[in-house]
């Protein structure tokens, strides 16, 4: 049974859907973990579930995998009712945090198992399996370590295991549970793209749940922002970030500031400053969301929100400027070269967001 991994075609809005998500919802006593959650993947598409803690993201990995079912909804893979199937028959490899091996077993044992312990009618030869397990060995860049057992491995290692592991039975969906979450943050980033190498040659649909923006958005082809068990926002990383559909979307994606304002006429107004205001932006009263390294900074007789430098720190060529603006404390990021010089505790001077997003101030209180 040899391992025939082909690299994975872009995904487009013409690829084929894979995975069609349907009004799910789920809940556990009185608290609602999903609400009428529905979205899609594409052929081969690697989707990222991000989330805070409690947004519904694994729980929506576990009725997927037939670990929960649902209340209402419907879920369909391939164009099959994919609920009314057993969970040994969905084809579906699960990939955890804590990576689940058999202490006892060793690396080669454990990617085996899934293999092995199929019906007899079946499972693969003595042969297919060793060869399998030779090229997943091979995949996940462990070529000479088959022979080793799981606590003579470092945590990257094991992990990579736990993804062998899930491969080896062929899936048609590969899901992962924050499969990094026990690694240090160098780990992490190694992984990262080796993972994605991973997925691209393995030719699976892929979902993956993350708390980690920066990983989702570096990840994924699409990526899909729940919060107390609702969708925010489906799309690529580009769509997501620059253009969030919600202040809490905005929120999570990255550092945020956040100022009142007003938009009037094409205008926004913050504080005693005007600017033109974004396209589409909402009248009347609103929250004015903007990057703290995406601001300019201006002498005090200049144009811009009147600030007072509170404290100022380096490290390298990248600065933090800790700044009251208009009476409101705000931590502001600047590269060496775009600051002024001279800017130290206790000068004067304005600051100009240069990209301003702008929210009805309901929805920003709201969210």
């Amino acid at each position: 049974m040899p391992v025939n991994f082909q690299p994975t075609a872009d995904t487009d809005a013409k690829s084929p859907l894979s995975l069609e998500i349907k009004g799910i919802s789920k809940s556990f006593g009185r608290f609602p973990a999903l609400n009428n959650v529905s979205l899609q993947a594409r052929d081969k598409e690697f989707l990222a579930l991000l989330g805070p803690s409690g947004s519904g993201k694994t729980t929506l990995l576990r009725v997927l995998a037939g670990l929960e079912k649902p209340d209402a909804g419907e879920v369909r893979f391939a164009g099959e009712d994919f609920l009314s199937i057993p969970i040994r028959q969905r084809k579906v490899g699960m990939v955890f945090q804590h990576y689940a091996l058999f202490r006892h077993m060793t690396v080669a044992q454990n990617i085996a198992f899934g293999l092995k312990v199929r019906p007899r009618a079946q499972r693969p030869s003595k042969s297919e399996v060793n060869d399998r397990v030779a090229d997943l060995l091979s995949l996940v860049q462990l070529d000479n370590l088959g022979a080793r057992f799981p606590a003579q491995l470092s945590g990257g290692q094991r992990q990579r295991v736990a993804l062998a592991r899930a491969l080896a039975i062929e899936p048609r969906m590969l899901l992962l549970d924050e499969p990094f979450g026990a690694l240090d943050a160098q780990v992490r980033r190694e992984l990262r793209r080796w993972l994605r190498d991973l997925h691209d040659r393995a030719g699976v649909t892929t979902v993956f749940v993350t708390h980690d923006q920066e990983e989702a958005l570096d990840l994924a082809d699409r990526v899909a922002i729940l919060k107390d068990g609702e969708l925010r926002q489906l799309g690529t990383p580009n769509e997501v970030y620059e253009n969030p559909a919600d202040p809490f979307v905005y929120d999570f994606l990255g550092a945020a500031c956040r100022m009142p304002g007003t938009v009037e006429g094409g205008r926004l107004t913050i504080a005693v400053w005007e600017t033109k205001a974004p396209k589409n932006a909402p009248q009347g009263k609103v929250e004015v969301y903007f990057r703290p390294d995406e601001v300019t900074f201006a002498p005090a007789d200049g144009a811009g929100l009147a600030g007072e430098v509170k404290a100022v720190a380096a490290r390298g060529p990248d600065v933090r400027v800790e700044c009251l603006v208009e009476g409101q404390l705000l931590e502001l990021q600047a590269h060496g070269p775009t600051l002024p010089a001279g800017v130290a505790s206790g000068l004067s001077l304005r600051i100009r967001p240069l990209r301003p997003r702008v929210y009805p101030a309901r929805a920003a209180a709201t969210s």
